[in-house]
């Protein structure tokens, strides 16, 4: 090697130590500070995976007014728990949406909801006591059943329908067949104080997708009139939702006599969503996100189809090739086109059946 060369090789051994030695080793990605109030699962937490670690280290959800037999939430909670490790407290399953918003406002701290899962009108009348979040599958929800601040979202729901008694009396088709004799006709409640009961009125008031109280009042005075306006235990026919009604008929499904049939009204397909939000309070910010997160994926979807509820992500579920079938295909079928009460109509039937059920039904 000539002594220019040699010169050469060593000038480039120099430079290239002198550059190992000037670099320093590359510094570790830092990840994004946890915020478990976050509006988002990428604002707040980056990965799925993280917005769990800050869940566990929480330790515990508190819920209210879930019932483990409503619309199979107790296989919903239980999957919850399996899956990241979590205690789920529940206050007052049988809590009404109403009574939901007063427990949060007599709770402890600590005790507090971190989650309601509330009637539409409710939630709309509520929206400032919730934090606003948007699950994943934000873009699945219906810009109908969903805050678009991110304050509530539906979660699922179902139709107005008719239980019946098929041994004792003919299938209903509308909510005029229900002056026929025979029917022994219940509401789920008292319809100024239970949703179920206040949306079979105003399902019996619909005429052309508008619903008038005044009609649905009527009928059920009619009803009483004629002797056939029964308790729940004491009826042949029930007027509940679809889900509720679904259910019962299940369990008697494959006898040679069901004793239980359900019908969504030709005339009357009224449709309602329950809407899940998160406490501004809550006690357990990270666990109440997870809790949204897993509710409308697409496991704990389906696990609310198989409880009769149409889950809101249904239709985005079946274009995916993700929903379960067999369980869409045990829903009672839904004629005509359906119609939801806007907040205005929530209001003006409210009012309407406070100043005349009591004297008109009693």
């Amino acid at each position: 090697m000539t002594t220019r060369a040699a010169s050469a090789v060593c000038l480039m051994l120099l430079a290239a130590a002198v550059a190992a030695c000037s670099s320093s080793p590359a510094e570790p990605k830092r990840e994004q500070p946890i915020d478990p109030r976050a509006t988002g699962l990428a604002e707040g937490f980056g990965t799925m995976d993280r917005l769990v670690e800050a869940a566990r280290r929480e330790g515990a959800l508190n819920l209210v007014g879930v019932p483990r037999d409503w619309v199979n939430f107790g296989a919903v909670m239980d999957r919850f728990t399996g899956h990241y490790g979590i205690r789920i407290n529940v206050a007052e399953p049988k809590a009404s949406s109403h009574r939901e918003i007063e427990i949060a406002k007599a709770a402890r701290p600590q005790d507090a909801p971190d989650v309601f899962d509330l009637g539409l009108d409710v939630a709309a009348a509520n929206a400032e006591r919730f934090a606003p979040y948007r699950v994943a599958a934000w873009q699945d929800v219906p810009d109908g059943v969903k805050d678009l601040g991110g304050r509530w979202y539906g979660a699922y729901g179902g139709y107005m329908s008719i239980g019946y008694d098929p041994r004792k009396v003919k299938e209903p088709r509308t909510f005029a067949d229900l002056l026929r004799p025979g029917y022994a006709v219940a509401l789920a409640g008292d319809p100024l104080r239970t949703a179920a009961a206040f949306h079979g009125v105003m399902a019996a008031s619909l005429r052309n997708g508008t619903p008038e109280a005044k009609r649905g009042v009527e009928l059920f005075a009619r009803l009483k009139k004629s002797g056939a306006f029964s308790k729940p235990s004491k009826a042949n026919t029930l007027v509940d939702w679809d889900y509720v009604n679904a259910a019962k008929a299940a369990q008697t499904a494959g006898d040679d006599r069901p004793a239980w049939k359900v019908v969504v009204p030709k005339d009357a397909a009224l449709a309602s969503y329950y809407v899940q939000a998160i406490n501004k309070k809550a006690p357990h910010p990270a666990a109440a996100r997870l809790w949204e997160e897993f509710l409308f994926g697409d496991e704990a979807q389906n696990l609310l189809l198989k409880g009769f509820a149409r889950p809101v992500r249904m239709e985005a579920l079946e274009m995916k090739g993700a929903l379960d079938r067999q369980a869409a295909a045990r829903m009672p079928a839904v004629p005509g086109r359906p119609v939801m009460l806007t907040i205005p109509q929530y209001d003006a039937g409210r009012t309407y059946l406070k100043s005349t059920w009591a004297t008109a039904v009693g």
